[in-house]
C-alpha cells in the first residue's frame, strides 16, 4: 500500500474504560495514527511495548508519565519517546481532552 486516505468520521472505534474512546486514524505497516478522548479525570492504564510515540495535545490539559517523569501538556504541545518506558496520560483538566498520538511500529490496534 502506498497512500492511505480517510474521511471524517470513518476509521476504526475503540472504547476503553468508561470516560475513554481510540479512533484508529490511520495504520500502515510501520506507523499508526489514534486520536484519544478521555474525560474529566480519567486515567489510562501504563503501557510499556516496542517503538516510539509521539503525542500532540488537540484539547484540554492532560499530565503524561514516562517512566519517572510527568509533563503537563495544554493544548498543542507535543510529546516523543521511546514506547519501552512506561508510559501513560491523565486528563487533569476541567474539560475533555483529545490527544493524537502517533506510533511506530503500529501496536495499538
Amino acid at each position: 500500500m502506498d497512500e492511505i486516505f480517510m474521511k471524517k468520521g470513518e476509521g476504526k472505534y475503540k472504547t476503553g474504560e468508561p470516560g475513554k474512546l481510540f479512533r484508529m486514524l490511520m495504520k500502515s505497516e510501520r506507523m499508526e495514527a489514534v486520536i484519544s478522548e478521555m474525560g474529566i479525570g480519567v486515567e489510562s492504564k501504563l503501557y510499556k511495548h516496542e517503538g516510539e510515540e509521539i503525542h500532540i495535545l488537540l484539547k484540554g490539559k492532560i499530565e503524561y508519565r514516562v517512566g519517572e517523569n510527568f509533563y503537563v501538556m495544554g493544548e498543542g504541545d507535543a510529546l516523543w519517546h521511546k514506547s519501552n518506558l512506561l508510559h501513560g496520560a491523565k486528563n487533569i483538566g476541567d474539560e475533555k481532552a483529545v490527544y493524537l498520538t502517533v506510533g511506530s511500529p503500529p501496536t495499538f490496534m
